[in-house]
């Protein structure tokens, strides 16, 4: 079992920043790959941003391409998410997942573990 902590959500201006980290506990974090999902109101759980187990592959979606960045540090057992110029379309639940498969896959289904989701509000 692995158990995520998804922290730092808030409420945010448009154009402003900020940081989301997940915690991780339980089994060895650097054997899964790490993952950020949104989920906004009325909407499918969607794909933001992926890390490998290594730290040195990220893939994104295309939306949050050159704004957000997923990075992980394995001695703190911890994956964040750095939103940088932010907009009204980014407000979500934002939800970190772990998942032990060899590519960097994008759908939902292809995770384990789930964090409980924190909210992020950006206001225009």
């Amino acid at each position: 079992q692995v158990q995520l902590v998804e922290s730092g959500g808030g409420l945010v201006q448009a154009g402003g920043s900020l940081r989301l980290s997940c915690a991780a506990s339980g089994r060895t974090f650097n054997n899964y790959l790490m993952a950020w999902f949104r989920q906004a109101p009325g909407k499918e759980r969607e794909f933001v941003g992926i890390d490998s187990q290594s730290g040195d592959y990220t893939s994104y979606a295309d939306s949050v391409k050159g704004r957000f960045t997923v990075s992980r540090d394995n001695a703190k057992n911890t994956v964040y998410l750095q939103m940088n110029s932010v907009k009204s379309e980014d407000t979500a639940v934002y939800y970190c997942a772990a998942g032990s498969s060899i590519a960097l896959p994008r759908r939902p289904s292809e995770y384990q573990y789930w964090g409980q989701g924190t909210q992020v509000t950006v206001s225009s």
